[in-house]
């Protein structure tokens, strides 16, 4: 292709992104690939000086003007930065200040957070803010002084004295992380679609014709600068107008901007500030170096669209393009299945990543991601790749719809996905090896099958050497196997063992519970245990029955009901029962006569003699149920002491309240 050819090719793909970047805030490329395209145009250019034009992008700063706002015209142009992406870079970027202004001593550089946002002229007529005005095209912009005086960190009117009669103040508009959060929630909840990222939630924000939609977006603002200035002697120093900004005018300053001496302390600074970068409110993409003297600011000048004395040393990309080649599902320790996009590797947060998370089908389905896209990666810190945007218009026509699978790809159990919910979940349960420890955990937990002695720790132990596949194992475990593991002496293995064996006894709810079944918690089992009387009756239960009985709605039934039709899940349960878990089945004829049968309590507080969970437990075995929240169908409260909004809540609608003493006092009655 001729070197004409990839030059007009270059320039309307830069004008075009352009377009995207400054007048729709809709990128639908990452900063990164704009900097390379926008860099081999410089460099064709510069190896073919005959071919530059005044209209190419290499020879202005950014978009036109909205016609929705009016135009202001910069009386000194506000230009953008060189970039510099290496060390390499930056000792060149100092070797050519250094020679232009003859120097041999080190050069004083200010250094300062490079804001992701948008670039603001603030006039300020005798101490009152007149007009503000974005960057435009570095010498026209748009009016959005109304917009601008929502923002509550920028002075209407300048703190303290003496002020210029015109001073001009150029710094950013940003949106801090949170607001961003914040902002994409309510958008989301809103039906409308969510920002890519701070830097276009910003400049959607202040672009907004209505002011009082801005006033909402919680935006700031940080000085990097003056322009046009009168009847103010100046201070020499860019770190000295600063900090006068600041301190005695209250235009805010990022508190990261400091004095730097060489190439030396300019890197030091950038390896300081991207240490921290994650750990700071707002998003910033690099750093900048300003030489500190404005006499050799002055001295050095300008190149067509920056200035000699300025460089911006970019960190790593945090985004990038590739391509999605195929999705996998992975299956978390609870279930949840997660899908998780194949990606062609690509280098990108100071790494090479080939897998990002799609976090759930809702995230899918929300940004229509298919197998085969190219879409833009972002990796921030230590956060977990994830997808940000597809390019859609990189579209072949041979993409994939992405389909949640019906069985899961660990143990081939059934996928179920309720609706409403984002998450889907594997029904395997008790045999899903994914789900292994965390079902292992629950089983032997104190209100469960109480296995003393059986923690996380050796938990995983034990399914990391292959010891138990499945809960039933646990009681297949010998001493020697046990002895074997680490930190695990042959007392604490006969310990083990013993309490295994003593657990083998126990209740139909609390094994019922023990199987960890959805939204079966330890009060649905107790309502499960003694509507059916023994397992067999509830495994082989129908959904009108299940939904009979307290607590037990739909969605609780349908769990229920998956739970027992997976065969894996009848075989374990059939396992554990060979193995010696037994219990004695429930007499429902008795239950009808139970003192306490249909009323309903709730504990709050903390209890002196009883513990709370005694008490529950006492008054379940007088045929109470025992709820978490207070309604006017509750019967009483017991408030021990600090009772908080549970008392007051049973105080407004009218409920018994009973101390603890009466309920002793109620509990003795039946039990003696």
């Amino acid at each position: 292709m001729a070197i004409q050819q990839q030059i007009k090719n270059l320039r309307e793909q830069i004008q075009h992104h352009n377009r995207l970047y400054y007048l729709g805030d809709n990128p639908e490329i990452p900063d990164s690939e704009y900097d390379r395209l926008f860099q081999q145009l410089q460099s064709l250019e510069s190896q073919n000086p005959e071919l530059i034009t005044p209209d190419s992008p290499t020879q202005r700063v950014g978009g036109e003007a909205l016609k929705a706002f009016d135009q202001v015209q910069h009386e000194l142009p506000m230009l953008s930065l060189d970039n510099g992406f290496s060390n390499d870079e930056i000792t060149a970027f100092e070797k050519r200040i250094n020679e232009r202004l003859e120097l041999s001593d080190r050069l004083e550089f200010t250094a300062e957070p490079k804001l992701d946002g948008l670039a603001i002229s603030l006039v300020y007529d005798r101490g009152l803010l007149t007009q503000a005005a974005t960057r435009g095209d570095g010498s026209t912009g748009e009016n959005v002084t109304a917009n601008i005086r929502t923002i509550k960190s920028i002075p209407l009117r300048l703190f303290g004295t003496n002020w210029p009669q015109k001073l001009e103040v150029r710094g950013e508009v940003f949106m801090p992380k949170k607001a961003f959060s914040q902002l994409n929630e309510r958008m989301q909840q809103q039906g409308h679609k969510a920002f890519v990222n701070p830097r276009n939630a910003a400049a959607g924000s202040l672009r907004q014709l209505d002011s009082k939609i801005t006033a909402t977006r919680s935006l700031d603002f940080y000085a990097y600068g003056v322009g046009v200035v009168l009847g103010w002697e100046i201070p020499k120093y860019h770190f000295a107008q600063l900090q006068y900004l600041n301190a005695e005018w209250g235009i805010p300053v990022s508190e990261e901007v400091k004095v730097v001496t060489g190439v030396e302390g300019c890197l030091q600074y950038y390896n300081e500030v991207l240490q921290k970068r994650d750990s700071l409110p707002y998003e910033i993409d690099g750093v900048v170096y300003k030489v500190n003297s404005i006499e050799q600011q002055q001295k050095l000048g300008f190149v067509s669209r920056a200035p000699r004395w300025a460089i911006a040393h970019k960190f790593p990309a945090e985004e990038e393009l590739t391509k999605i080649i195929e999705v996998d599902f992975q299956v978390g320790r609870t279930g949840t299945l997660t899908p998780v996009a194949r990606l062609k590797p690509v280098f990108v947060g100071g790494v090479t990543v080939s897998n990002a998370t799609l976090h759930n089908m809702d995230e899918i389905e929300r940004k229509d991601i298919r197998i085969g896209d190219t879409v833009i990666i972002r990796r921030a810190g230590d956060v977990i790749p994830q997808v940000v945007k597809v390019v859609a218009n990189r579209r072949q026509g041979n993409e994939k719809i992405i389909k949640l699978p019906e069985h899961c790809p660990v143990c081939g159990s059934a996928v179920v996905r309720e609706e409403g919910d984002a998450s889907a979940r594997c029904e395997g349960g008790l045999f899903c090896e994914a789900q292994r420890i965390e079902a292992i955990k629950h089983f032997a937990s104190r209100r469960a099958m109480d296995i003393d002695g059986l923690g996380e720790k050796l938990i995983t132990q034990l399914v990391e050497n292959k010891l138990i596949n499945s809960i039933d194992d646990l009681f297949r475990l010998s001493k020697q196997q046990l002895s074997e593991l680490e930190r695990m002496a042959e007392k604490s293995a006969e310990n083990l063992l013993v309490a295994l064996e003593n657990s083998k006894k126990t209740t139909l709810s609390k094994f019922i519970y023990s199987l960890g079944i959805r939204e079966v918690g330890e009060a649905t089992a107790v309502s499960l245990a003694n509507a059916f009387g023994s397992l067999e009756a509830l495994m082989n239960a129908d959904r009108e029955v299940l939904e009979k009985v307290s607590d037990v709605g739909p969605i609780v039934a349908e769990h229920i009901l998956q739970f027992f039709q997976e065969e894996h899940n009848r075989n374990v349960i059939q396992n554990l029962r060979e193995e010696g878990i037994r219990w004695e089945d429930i007499d429902l004829t008795h239950l009808e006569n139970l003192p306490l049968q249909g009323q309903t309590f709730v504990l709050t507080g903390k209890m002196e003699e009883l513990t709370r969970d005694e008490a529950k437990q006492k008054l379940i075995a007088l045929g109470a149920k025992v709820a978490s929240s207070v309604s006017a169908k509750t019967t009483a409260v017991i408030a021990g002491a600090k009772a908080g909004s549970k008392k007051t809540k049973a105080k407004k609608l009218g409920v018994e309240i009973l101390t603890e003493q009466q309920l002793q006092e109620l509990l003795g009655k039946f039990e003696a």
